[in-house]
């Protein structure tokens, strides 16, 4: 018989798997840390500042280029996920509706070259510089196209940051101020799926009995149920909100709540004003410093009206040097375009009047590619670590 020699305490057998030093458990496919979703808007928003900046088709069409191929690499299998191809939908919807109004309605834009001529309707003396018909020219559909690509891409920019942010992990980044309408977000961002699957359940059981779903009649009788449903959730999740604290605030003196309401207000006013100077030729000279001041003002109420909420953040998303390099390269590509604008305007507003063909401006087109360094910094949601 064979005889084994005992092993000391604390050995290990031989073929057991190794024990390691930290005394914790390593997890195997293990999702990777997924980036700050404050990080994918400034980087969205950021492009889409960027498209404001030209009317050049080429450069549109890069931009456009850009965000679709970061979507495409590192947008999660998710179902809020898929909301980009319904940005895209709108976008094209846009831009087809701005060809059509100025086709039917005309444009301001002089030109020559007329494709056809529509039948013109006559409008009463006080709807001046207004015509329903009348001839189409290309110089018009040209400025059209332009005008109307440049909001398109606003759009997909802004739906670039719906598919890669999770709208979730966002609202719980939100300042404290912010906390009942972060709150309400999420709970309706909750209950919308209980209401399509409830949509979808009793219209499948009215074709069952032979009744009818669609039409007002459908309409109707599908509808109050939901909307009873609704209301039956609504009713419950309020009581047990309030039965684990959710609305308590602590006690602010009445200076510090019209300090805090006076800087939000103004300093969202400043914001809305210094933005619409910058996406105007004659508010470029103020629209940087009273978008900065009403920017400052807005983070300071901010910061007062936090000290309502007594919470705290259950594991909150770290900014990282990822999200750092993510945030870089929108801001980069926003800051460039905006210097190339007044450096070369030509090259980036080709002319219509007389129509000559756009050319692809080349340190423009190379500072838009600057946007695809999220596609190689950021994780990969499809690839466990």
């Amino acid at each position: 018989m064979r005889r084994t020699t005992p092993q000391p305490a604390g050995s290990r057998a031989a073929g057991a798997a190794p024990v390691p030093k930290s005394g914790t458990p390593q997890r195997r496919g293990a999702q990777p840390t997924p980036l700050h979703p404050g990080a994918w808007w400034l980087w969205s928003l950021s492009l889409g500042t960027a498209a404001t900046r030209t009317t050049n088709p080429l450069l549109l069409t890069l931009l456009i280029t850009v965000s679709a191929y970061v979507v495409a690499t590192r947008r999660p299998d998710t179902p809020w996920s898929r909301s980009y191809g319904a940005f895209v939908k709108l976008a094209l919807a846009v831009l087809l509706i701005r060809l059509l109004f100025a086709t039917v309605l005309g444009s301001p834009i002089p030109g020559t070259h007329t494709l056809l001529t529509l039948p013109e309707v006559g409008l009463p003396a006080w709807a001046q510089g207004i015509r329903l018909g009348g001839a189409v020219t290309a110089e018009a559909l040209t400025f059209a196209l332009y005008d109307g690509l440049k909001l398109a891409t606003l759009l997909i920019c802004v739906g670039a940051a719906n598919a890669l942010a999770n709208p979730s992990r966002l609202l719980k980044s939100l300042p404290g101020a912010l906390y009942e309408m972060g709150v309400a977000v999420v709970v309706a961002l909750t209950f919308a799926p209980s209401l399509i699957a409830d949509v979808q359940r009793l219209r499948a059981a009215r074709r069952l009995r032979g009744r009818p779903d669609k039409g007002l009649r459908g309409l109707l009788h599908v509808g109050l149920p939901v909307l009873e449903g609704a209301l039956e959730r609504s009713v419950s999740l309020a009581a047990a909100m309030d039965a684990r604290g959710y609305g308590r605030t602590a006690q602010v003196p009445a200076a510090v709540r019209r300090t805090t309401a006076a800087l939000t207000l103004g300093g969202l006013l400043g914001v809305c004003a210094g933005t619409y100077g910058l996406l105007t030729a004659e508010g470029a000279t103020y629209g940087i410093p009273v978008l900065l001041t009403g920017l400052a003002a807005a983070l300071a109420g901010l910061r007062l009206g936090g000290r309502r909420s007594l919470r705290t953040r259950y594991r909150p998303d770290r900014w990282d040097v990822r999200a750092w390099l993510v945030v870089a390269s929108g801001v980069a590509v926003a800051a460039l375009l905006t210097l190339a604008a007044v450096r070369d305007p030509a090259a980036l507003h080709p002319g219509v009047v007389p129509l000559v063909a756009p050319t692809l401006p080349l340190w423009p087109a190379a500072a838009i590619l600057l946007g695809l360094l999220p596609a190689f910094v950021a994780p990969d949601p499809k690839e466990p670590s």
